[in-house]
């Protein structure tokens, strides 16, 4: 059965452009795969567990197959049950507004969590990263306030997509789709441009 993971990167709930965009997204997915099992996955009400000194060395205890401490191994097991969600779907969206020319931090979390050497990735000392998420696809429903293409760079530069795209590749996830609403400030376009991104997301559904 197919599965969806809808990862939600915007802690705004209904007030959310990136939400909005991203729901006719869901919407047409599901009427071209009826059977589908969608998973919203909101990092704004998910505890993540912290990645510090206890996760890093439960991470090499992993690497290294030795035996570390129960906090170590306790937080070992809520990475992977965090990973196997991840790795279970079949297709990703993610709804990612533009926080400070980048990604929001609770998906910079989420990223750091699930991106985990034999789990998502592998490191070949000749080849270099090669991602284990092969075959799966992703929508990515990117907003900013300011920032649009080709703005001066006074307006903002893209370390958004150009961040979430590449780590979506390295994992193996191929192609990445991309649905944007920019600029929502300072335009006289807002409801239209809504509108535009609404359709391209369900396009991009028939496509994925």
């Amino acid at each position: 059965m197919t599965r969806l993971l809808h990862v939600k990167a915007t802690p705004t709930g209904p007030r959310s452009r990136s939400a909005a965009v991203a729901e006719a997204f869901v919407d047409a997915f599901l009427e071209c795969h009826p059977q589908a099992t969608l998973d919203v996955l909101d990092l704004s009400a998910t505890t993540l567990p912290p990645v510090g000194a206890v996760a890093v060395a439960a991470k090499k205890n992993a690497i290294s197959g030795t035996t570390g401490s129960a906090d170590e191994a306790m937080s070992w097991q809520q990475t992977r049950d965090l990973v196997r969600r991840f790795t279970d779907a079949d297709h990703y969206l993610f709804s990612v507004p533009m926080w400070n020319f980048g990604i929001p931090y609770l998906l910079k979390h989420f990223i750091d969590i699930v991106t985990q050497p034999g789990l998502t990735f592998r490191l070949d000392p000749r080849h270099g990263y090669q991602g284990l998420l092969t075959g799966r696809r992703a929508c990515v429903v990117y907003t900013s306030g300011v920032y649009t293409p080709g703005c001066p760079p006074e307006f903002g530069v893209d370390f958004q997509s150009a961040y979430l795209n590449y780590w979506l590749r390295t994992i193996g996830v191929d192609p990445v789709i991309e649905v944007a609403l920019r600029p929502t400030d300072f335009t006289g376009s807002l409801a239209a441009d809504l509108d535009r991104a609404r359709e391209d997301a369900r396009k991009a559904a028939h496509t994925i």
